[in-house]
């Protein structure tokens, strides 16, 4: 291997490391904003801002979670050594619950579950994206790594409860609407 070869591959990993490092920084930042803004919101107004929560941070969370896909094509081209299929259902589920079923119902979005749900989906980025961004520079802090490692284990389950009230609050809603639609014609005839 020449020193030719060896500078180009050195400055190929290099590249690869400062736009990694650059993509989890980004972000890290979206979702680290998203979350401290739930908090000050949550501690200034009480449960009055968990009703308009998809109003204040909804567009940065949609902004975060398109740029998310890009660990697809991460994976795909070779850039992250993850595994594809687990991170594919991941990011489908959440590009799912976000654009298809949060955004295109708007009376569903002021329910208390999309504020739970926002704030497991950021507090697992954060320490995702913090433990991703240090270790593609070298840096590992042990408590960072266990909480990389640990941390889903109690919070996807409680995902996955908030994401079933969600769409049984969505389903209810539905129904309610196609009722009350079946009333009001059955009133005007």
């Amino acid at each position: 291997m020449g020193p030719s070869v060896l500078s180009a591959w050195l400055q190929s990993r290099y590249r690869k490391n400062v736009y990694l490092f650059i993509y989890y920084l980004i972000q890290f930042c979206g979702h680290s904003w998203i979350f401290t803004n739930m908090m000050v919101r949550f501690f200034s107004f009480g449960k009055d801002s968990m009703v308009d929560t998809f109003y204040a941070i909804g567009l940065v969370m949609r902004i975060c979670q398109s740029i998310s896909l890009l660990e697809l094509v991460h994976i795909y081209v070779g850039i992250e050594s993850n595994h594809l299929f687990p991170r594919f259902l991941q990011l489908m589920e959440r590009v799912i619950i976000l654009f298809g079923v949060i955004t295109s119902q708007e009376e569903v979005q002021e329910k208390y579950v999309v504020c739970v749900l926002f704030i497991f989906w950021n507090l697992l980025d954060m320490v995702r994206y913090t433990y991703s961004m240090l270790s593609v520079i070298g840096t590992s802090y042990t408590i960072l790594t266990w909480l990389s490692q640990t941390l889903w284990m109690p919070v996807y389950p409680l995902c996955v409860l908030a994401e079933g009230m969600y769409f049984t609050y969505s389903h209810l809603y539905m129904e309610r609407r196609d009722v009350l639609r079946v009333f009001s014609i059955k009133k005007k005839m």
